[in-house]
């Protein structure tokens, strides 16, 4: 199984296929992907329960799983894989109540610090100039500062881990939602969710708490469509009119828009606009490879002959997600090893240490997740509205 990078963007992918295929009106395919990106992101919790993103999954699973039941028109639950299920109810209202508002969003504080996101300079700089200094000294700021923050990139090279770090930073209240959850979930009766989602963001703020609100996958939100109904319309220009309160009429409230996109080419030019700040995050150069290598074999038991400098330069293109899945794969590799060979019966025996060809096998057996053209269309996009 990859690292929880690859199931996130997994369920995405399926997540967003489900809504396209749901505004198609093709019900049957709809469930199909949704229930795919249930049973994605569930799995995702299961194997790794310590993940810091665990909380934003369940909820993204609970409202899938709502969607499939209005689809059916039945409240029986929809069953996913063995175990799934129930990891779902575990989180679910009390007598088996409709998703409301509060389950479609994650209001947690989370716990990520800047030591954990490696590289990204110019990225975390821009970030601390638009909120962090702002909240340490309002004073400082005659003119406001920037609420809107665009996030784009390659996908697996941090804008999630940023838009979290950025609230441990603050100590900012965390609202966290997904596009895919919004116009599957909120069409027909989103304007008042939306309305209601910025109306707690204020209060929290007025309250004296600084609040993220991080938009994930905002391409699929805010992007331009051709065939779009009079629902979905509804909730984009509410989006509007609610960022227009923030950014223009908020005043000196800490209320900030972190939106994440991996297409930043499919944003209209009304959303663009809004985010003040347009931050690329780029894959990782080369000090910023053998700093994620040395993070992720940090706990690994390394033999003598391996080259970190090495490895990170044979890594060129990688993403920072790419790189932790060569170190997992390598690493099981190893445990498959021991395991095959016999010895893990034995539960004095150890597996042996990682050398230097094991790694070299696992990047000669894949490629970087992204593609050169889509490198040079983020550059392309980056000359035209960069906005540091």
């Amino acid at each position: 199984m990859g690292a929880p990078q690859e199931l996130e963007k997994s369920a995405t992918n399926y997540a967003l296929e489900a809504v396209r295929l749901d505004k198609q009106h093709s019900k049957g395919m709809a469930i199909t992907m949704y229930q795919r990106a249930i049973e994605t992101l569930l799995k995702l919790v299961q194997l790794y329960p310590e993940y810091n993103l665990n909380k934003v999954y369940i909820q993204r699973a609970i409202s899938y799983q709502e969607r499939i039941k209005a689809l059916l028109g039945t409240a029986t639950p929809i069953q996913s894989q063995e175990g799934a299920n129930k990891t779902v109810e575990n989180v679910r209202t009390p007598q088996g109540e409709k998703a409301s508002y509060d389950e479609l969003i994650v209001k947690e504080k989370p716990n990520v610090k800047w030591e954990e996101v490696v590289g990204l300079e110019h990225a975390k700089r821009a970030i601390k100039e638009a909120i962090v200094y702002p909240v340490e000294r309002p004073d400082l700021f005659p003119l406001g500062w920037p609420r809107g923050i665009l996030l784009f990139g390659p996908p697996g090279c941090g804008k999630t881990l940023l838009a979290a770090t950025v609230a441990t930073e603050i100590d900012a209240d965390f609202i966290s939602i997904d596009a895919a959850s919004i116009m599957s979930k909120w069409v027909g009766e989103g304007e008042k969710n939306v309305a209601r989602l910025f109306g707690s963001a204020r209060k929290s703020a007025v309250e004296g708490r600084p609040v993220i609100v991080f938009i994930d996958e905002l391409d699929s939100l805010m992007g331009k469509h051709s065939n779009e109904v009079g629902g979905e319309v509804r909730v984009r220009n509410q989006f509007l009119k609610e960022m227009d309160g923030v950014i223009d009429k908020g005043k000196n409230l800490h209320v900030y828009i972190i939106g994440a996109t991996n297409k930043p080419w499919d944003l209209d030019w009304p959303f663009i606009r809004r985010y003040q700040k347009r931050i690329l995050v780029p894959l990782p150069g080369h000090h910023a490879r053998l700093m994620m290598f040395k993070l992720y074999t940090r706990n690994l038991q390394l033999a003598s002959n391996i080259d970190l400098h090495e490895l990170a330069r044979l890594s060129e293109g990688f993403s920072g997600s790419d790189i932790k899945d060569v170190c997992q794969s390598a690493h099981l590799k190893v445990i498959g090893d021991f395991f095959e060979s016999g010895q893990a019966a034995d539960k004095l025996a150890k597996p042996r240490q990682l050398r230097m060809d094991d790694f070299r096998q696992i990047l000669e057996e894949r490629k970087p997740s992204v593609s050169l053209d889509m490198i040079a269309l983020y550059k392309r996009w980056f000359d035209a509205f960069k906005a540091l």
